[in-house]
């Protein structure tokens, strides 16, 4: 959305006083490509821990164990996975100056 709408604050840079808008509007767009590439790093390792076997391949536990354990560890990489996408806009606010 914010790439339809660039023409219009980009234009701002033609005068003067209205060149603040612009260069707002730069570090605006910056931090949402950061913040997309921050979410689609933090889906890929995701992915990663999701495709990794559990390490709980012990012949002595009971199978109704092992899916607990094997569930229990998904539903830990997926609130991981949804506080790092949570966090990634604060994040990037705070790095860019955006308050």
């Amino acid at each position: 959305m914010a790439t339809a709408i660039a023409p219009i604050p980009l234009a701002s840079f033609a005068g003067q006083p209205s060149s603040s808008i612009g260069v707002a509007f730069i570090k605006s767009y910056a931090a949402i490509c950061l913040e997309g590439c921050m979410i689609v790093l933090a889906c890929i390792i995701f992915s990663q821990f999701a495709a990794a076997p559990p390490a709980i391949a012990d012949d002595t536990m009971a199978a109704a164990t092992i899916v607990w354990n094997y569930v229990g560890e998904l539903i830990f990489n997926m609130l991981v996975l949804v506080g790092a996408i949570k966090m990634s806009d604060r994040l990037v606010r705070e790095l860019m100056g955006l308050g």
